[in-house]
């Protein structure tokens, strides 16, 4: 990691300029960060910049100290005995890390591949063309653009994204990007498939019938958010993501092999390593926060994390 120091990550923010219009030009390109990288900037944008505390995280513990939670879902629905142990590997690392990865899940690692595959293909596709899919109308099927709250964040995410609705209304395929359009509906198919079984390992691990959480709607919504990550040239002024909770039942993330997710685990930031074939789970604050779960559900959310060079 590049070191800088607090004095000149603050002199660098503390620059005046007007950031309401440099936020609007940067909008109106509606080409996101990629299209920053694309003209070979050589400087992070002012409204990139994070404050230092965004930047200074607990140091990473050895990768001995803390073994992130990896939970195989092998002949579980034959296997009663695997079945309950399971659900208690499910329970404790829900309690204690709000975070595991599922392998052997049931989803082809084909499908996986092609996923990420098909996120490639539309961020690489010309400038012209993704800014027809540009877009701040969250009513869209598909909402294309660099920080949902650009306008609202103190600094802005090194960041672009495209967010499709795929339940409990799937859109018609014209309205998906061609060039992941057949990918993201098988995708969406088969995660909604794991996310039920994910349901009833965590009703039952709550002591709960197994078709509790899915009774209550739980497995009604889905949506799939496809990140963006490139290159950045000063990567010690800003980051891909702050840290942050989600804001949701349940989130399901396929990580390609470059990585860069951390979560915090007993005041520490732990890696967690890309591991082939394996989708990462995280608790969201719904399921967190609900008492005895009998609140409206809004559903889980799928998350497509990238860090493309």
């Amino acid at each position: 990691m590049i070191a800088t120091t607090k004095t000149s990550i603050q002199a660098a923010i503390e620059t005046n300029y007007d950031r309401a219009q440099e936020l609007k030009a940067f909008d109106d390109t509606k080409t996101g960060v990629k299209g920053l990288v694309d003209a070979g900037i050589a400087r992070v944008p002012k409204i990139f910049i994070q404050p230092p505390d965004n930047l200074n995280k607990t140091t990473n513990p050895s990768n001995t100290q803390f073994n992130f939670p990896i939970i195989d879902l092998t002949v579980i629905d034959k296997d009663p005995i695997r079945r309950r142990q399971v659900i208690d590997e499910i329970r404790e690392a829900a309690e204690n890390w709000g975070f595991f990865q599922v392998v052997n899940h049931g989803v082809p690692e084909s499908v996986l591949e092609e996923m990420k595959k098909g996120v490639h293909r539309f961020y690489e596709r010309d400038s012209e063309v993704r800014k027809e899919w540009y877009t701040r109308d969250v009513k869209k099927a598909v909402v294309y653009n660099s920080n949902f709250d650009l306008f609202s964040a103190p600094a802005a995410n090194w960041r672009d994204t495209f967010n499709c609705s795929m339940a409990p209304k799937p859109p018609n395929p014209e309205e998906l990007p061609p060039p992941c359009r057949d990918i993201l509906m098988e995708y969406s198919k088969q995660v909604i498939k794991l996310g039920c079984c994910l349901l009833e390992l965590l009703s039952e691990a709550l002591g709960l019938s197994p078709n509790h959480l899915k009774d209550i709607g739980c497995a009604e919504g889905l949506a799939v958010l496809c990140h963006y990550y490139p290159a950045c040239p000063q990567p010690e002024l800003t980051v891909g993501t702050t840290k942050h909770s989600d804001d949701d039942f349940l989130t399901v993330l396929l990580q390609d092999h470059i990585g860069g997710l951390q979560v915090l685990h007993q005041n520490h930031w732990v890696d967690c390593p890309p591991t082939p074939g394996a989708l990462v789970v995280n608790i969201g604050d719904l399921l967190q926060t609900s008492s005895g779960l009998t609140l409206i559900c809004l559903g889980y959310l799928v998350l497509l994390l990238f860090d493309l060079p």
